[in-house]
């Protein structure tokens, strides 16, 4: 059987690691909901930016789509900036989804979106540092 889409994936996951990639305690499972959307969410923006640009011929490229999209990517990595997420002992699914969305920035954005945002690049360098077995499966170039 075939599973498609992040949150299928994430809860099927979640299923065979009897609970183990969402805490118990409710505000703590919204907490990593909350960030597993909101990284699924830029992580759309994010395709439908390399989409547009690799699919559309050049002369019908929407620019003003284009910026829109990107103005919702940088709003939410701005917040992200202003109040990264803990690194708790015990991993959740919304850190993991953030980790693969700033993988995929690394991938496709490099140098688009960092400046001003240091707290979210020593985000995922300590992530990658406590969670070296999930850090060489971030995307690479």
């Amino acid at each position: 059987m075939a599973i498609y889409d992040s949150a299928a994936i994430v809860q099927y996951l979640n299923r065979v690691s009897k609970n183990a990639l969402f805490p118990r305690n409710p505000a703590k499972r919204t907490e990593a909901e909350r960030l597993e959307s909101l990284a699924d969410g830029i992580c759309d923006c994010l395709l439908a930016h390399v989409y547009e640009r690799r699919w559309r011929p050049e002369e019908k490229v929407h620019q003003e789509w284009l910026d829109k999209q990107w103005a919702k990517v940088t709003r939410a990595l701005d917040m992200l900036n202003a109040a990264p997420p803990k690194i708790p002992a015990k991993i959740t699914a919304g850190q993991i989804a953030l980790r693969a969305t700033i993988g995929y920035l690394q991938l496709r954005f490099e140098g688009k979106w960092e400046k001003g945002r240091s707290r979210l690049v020593r985000w995922a360098k300590k992530f990658d540092e406590k969670f070296p077995e999930l850090a060489k499966l971030v995307p690479q170039g």
